[in-house]
């Protein structure tokens, strides 16, 4: 069986810990990895040139034309 605990406090998550490891329990960590900074960059200039007026609109019709 498996449990998933979400949103654990920093402050509880060794009170968790040292609970699970006190009854045999094996403790897998995983750490939510960010996003691909290049990725991020690509977005925000995309939504800067927008602003700036830069994007083109296209009517839903012509979208796959």
């Amino acid at each position: 069986m498996e449990i998933l605990l979400k949103n654990v406090k920093k402050k509880d998550f060794p009170v968790l810990k040292s609970l699970a490891k006190s009854l045999g329990f094996e403790i897998v960590q995983e750490v939510e990895k960010p996003y691909n900074p290049e990725f991020v960059k690509e977005i925000l200039e995309a939504e800067q040139s927008l602003k700036d007026g830069k994007g083109k609109k296209i009517k839903l019709e012509d979208l796959w034309k």
